[in-house]
């Protein structure tokens, strides 16, 4: 199963849309991810990650279902 993870860009670096990375925190864990896919992302966004590459910008609200619904889900394997 594949999944992607929603993220903070908290920095970008680059010009180029093809070759432009941010720093997205991930509840305090950043990596660094590229935006080829999503070229209009800027600081402050939320996107969904997924093998290193930001797939789609996404409001804070469907961020934080998100994040509740995987910690859901690791709590039933508890």
């Amino acid at each position: 199963m594949c999944l992607a993870i929603p993220g903070l860009i908290v920095g970008i670096e680059g010009d180029d849309a093809l070759t432009r990375t941010a720093r997205v925190s991930f509840g305090g864990i950043e990596k660094t991810v590229s935006l080829a896919c999503v070229p209009e992302a800027r600081v402050g966004d939320y996107v969904l990650v997924h093998v290193g590459f930001a797939l789609q910008r996404i409001d804070e609200a469907e961020a934080e279902t998100i994040f509740e619904m995987l910690e859901q889900s690791d709590e039933a394997k508890s």
